[in-house]
């Protein structure tokens, strides 16, 4: 023991040297809640900094393919060596200014991975880990950071608990149905994407964790649907409808449906032709039917086309399709036209005005017209300045250029990073009340 305790006091001065310059408390990381819904916003605070000290904070994550995503941003510490981002203004890195979940919404492939790829979870049972670290200094995108001075890991849920989630085989419809827990009856609302397929449940797993039942509904490229959009039956959606609408956990008497691109055209549809809709959601859709025929018994929607040859490509790649979708002002292309006055419903027709994937922000113009030249006011326009083509639930990491499934090129969305995740934060709470409105 002798022989420790001399080592030991032999070893001190070396280590008062490496303890040089002076020792202060350790900086603290601290986001809160640690883990809750994806929809939310966090509280991000640093303290235990020197006063004004300049910090990068970085964020890290994973999707379910093990993607790097990552994101950063310049801050400096305040007069008590703190930092607060609901109050302190970044200064560089991938956005500026007061963000409270800049972080977030700024996520984007890192150097090493491929492109054009978004973050968005492929299951919605577990959540998305988010790795939030704090470096010395300033370090724009892509460089080597600082030294790490804390870290904290955030847990983002899509999914409550106690949300159930069924999977669907019901008749020709298949599907997820999420459930809020309780006894319910909740308002009922189909949720459907676009022309990318398969099924994407996210957003109805928020619904239901927001208290609805929510019926995430594929119409091609999953199980034993169809592989490609060719054509569409609006009896595949009035099943669905149905099935929701008689659900023993679902208020009545009518549904919404929720839908964005392709399937925000198709919400469009389904409250002109089904009596059991009763609100539409439409998210940057076209106001006239387009690419597949839809067809409803003996009627017919011929689908707009995209013609390939007034898409422009950008030196780096990127297809800009925005000119290219048949012009649904031209009279030879009325039969497409969706005769929306024909509905008995409401609708909410969310917009960016900087859509570049195709004129959503001129289609919800010609659906007003088309609603006010009949005499009816049954709608709300949300229209976002800035804001780009897929206007998701908060804090989904805004991509203005993602790689196309069909195509398989890189499309360009349209939208700037901030303005698009305002414009996401601010609909969400507008959905559901529009929802909750209609639907009891």
């Amino acid at each position: 023991a002798a022989m420790w305790r001399a080592l030991a006091a032999a070893a001190a001065p070396a280590r008062a040297l490496l303890r040089t310059p002076p020792a202060r408390r350790a900086a603290s990381l601290a986001v809160s809640p640690a883990a809750g819904p994806a929809d939310e916003r966090v509280e991000t605070r640093v303290t235990g900094l020197s006063p004004g000290q300049p910090v990068t904070l970085r964020a890290v994550a994973a999707d379910d393919r093990g993607c790097l995503f990552q994101s950063c941003a310049h801050y400096r510490a305040d007069s008590r060596g703190e930092l607060h981002l609901g109050t302190d203004a970044s200064h560089g890195g991938d956005y500026t200014g007061v963000e409270p979940m800049g972080l977030f919404w700024s996520l984007a492939p890192a150097g090493m991975e491929k492109p054009y790829q978004r973050l968005l979870p492929r299951s919605t049972g577990a959540p998305m880990k988010v790795e939030v670290l704090v470096h010395q200094g300033h370090s724009p995108p892509g460089a080597m950071p600082g030294p790490v001075v804390a870290k904290a890991e955030v847990q983002r849920l899509f999914t409550a608990p106690g949300v159930r989630r069924i999977r669907l085989k019901e008749g020709v419809v298949r599907g997820s149905l999420f459930l809020p827990p309780g006894d319910g009856p909740f308002p009922g609302v189909i949720d459907m994407y676009g022309d990318e397929g398969g099924l994407i449940e996210f957003r109805s797993s928020l619904l239901a964790t927001r208290g609805f039942a929510a019926l995430s509904l594929p119409y091609f490229d999953f199980e034993d649907l169809p592989r490609v959009m060719k054509e569409l039956k609006l009896e595949y959606f009035e099943e669905a409808a149905r099935f929701l609408q008689r659900h023993p956990k679902v208020k009545g008497p009518g549904v919404g449906v929720i839908g964005t691109g392709k399937g925000a055209e198709l919400a469009l549809s389904m409250i002109t032709f089904l009596p059991e809709v009763v609100a539409a959601v439409s998210i940057s859709g076209c106001s006239s039917n387009t690419v597949a025929d839809l067809h409803y018994g003996e009627m017919t929607l011929p689908g707009l086309r995209f013609d390939m040859k007034k898409v422009s490509v950008s030196d780096s790649g990127v297809f800009d399709i925005f000119e290219a979708l048949d012009d649904p002002m031209n009279p030879a292309n009325s039969p497409s036209v969706i005769p929306i006055e024909k509905a008995e419903g409401h609708f909410l027709l969310v917009v960016g005005e900087d859509d570049r994937m195709w004129k959503s922000s001129l289609y919800a113009e010609l659906a007003i017209r088309r609603l006010r030249q009949h005499g009816k006011e049954n709608f709300e326009l949300l229209s976002y300045p800035g804001a780009g083509h897929r206007i998701d639930p908060p804090s989904t990491p805004f991509c203005q250029v993602a790689l196309d499934r069909v195509l398989g090129v890189p499309v360009l969305g349209g939208g700037e990073s901030k303005a698009h995740a305002h414009a996401q934060e601010h609909s969400w709470g507008k959905i559901q009340e529009f929802l909750h409105l209609h639907l009891g």
